[in-house]
């Protein structure tokens, strides 16, 4: 089975002022975080605003990703869409793509049943051959994959677990517990990194790595060689930039904050661009604790 594990990145898609996609800049960027020590690289996640692009930009950003990864660590790439249709032809186009997992959120702005919520996962699992990693972020998405839901899902094989982006530990722990000793569950909300590797977790896909990957990845690393003590000091070096991200879209902030730090993403798609001066005065003092 293929393991979703360690700190992975769902990284930021590099644009130019136009708002067009800079595959230079992006490689660039990737370079940096793998040679950072990340063990995964993640294109169009929430970070990487997947919901801004048509799916051939889709395909020209993912195609990018897994030239520049070249091998060297596991691509997950996002390939959830609204509708089931949608996102089982994305994903059939995308697995000729060379990435090594597919990352499929909950159908959003629809309001679905668990049941619904079920069938249309099992439909995406059977279309496709490649690992598929379950994204549940209910504040964005609308809809929650419950944990009864998720034990029921794993009968597919290739459905190799979940990310939790919910921020509620409680749930993420239910995903652990309650459903199949082997289920690979990894944290999405960046302040639960270390409880959720503690209570029997794989990994994180961390959107502030794409901001400070080496202090993400030694969360992980600390964790792994039993310096529990050091892995927490690290996971609380991240709370006054959290603090940030929660006073706008906070993917913008995060692409912000790679900018300000020296890599030149360019900006998120509008209407999100992280342009209130508040937020950037706030940046501007909490990166210098950093």
């Amino acid at each position: 089975m293929f393991e979703a594990k360690g700190l992975i990145t769902p990284v930021v898609t590099a644009l130019t002022a136009d708002e067009k996609f800079n595959p230079s800049v992006y490689a660039e960027f990737i370079d940096r975080l793998i040679a950072a020590g990340v063990d995964g690289i993640f294109p169009l996640g929430t970070n990487g605003e997947f919901y801004a692009f048509s799916q051939e930009e889709k395909l020209e950003i993912i195609r990018a990703a897994v030239q520049a990864v070249n091998g060297r660590v596991p691509v997950y790439a996002g390939t959830g869409c609204v509708t089931t249709k949608e996102t089982i032809e994305f994903s059939k186009r995308v697995e000729d793509l060379g990435v090594d997992c597919l990352s499929v959120i909950t159908p959003y702005f629809v309001a679905a049943s668990q049941d619904e919520l079920y069938e249309h996962f099992s439909a995406v699992a059977a279309a496709v051959q490649l690992p598929v990693l379950l994204y549940n972020i209910p504040a964005r998405a609308g809809n929650s994959i419950a944990p009864a839901t998720v034990k029921r899902l794993l009968v597919h094989k290739n459905i190799i677990g979940i990310k939790d982006s919910s921020g509620n530990f409680d749930n993420t722990l239910k995903y652990i517990e309650n459903t199949e000793p082997d289920v690979q569950v990894l944290a999405g909300s960046d302040s639960l990194i270390l409880w959720t590797l503690m209570a029997g977790g794989t990994g994180a896909i961390s959107g502030c790595s794409n901001v400070f990957p080496e202090l993400m990845v030694s969360i992980y690393d600390l964790w792994a060689s039993g310096d529990i003590a050091a892995a927490n000091e690290a996971q609380k070096k991240i709370r006054a930039f959290r603090n940030v991200m929660q006073m706008g879209n906070p993917n913008s902030v995060v692409k912000c904050a790679v900018n300000m730090r020296g890599t030149p993403v360019g900006p998120a798609r509008q209407p999100s661009n992280c342009t209130d001066p508040k937020i950037l005065k706030a940046l501007e003092e909490v990166l210098k604790l950093y």
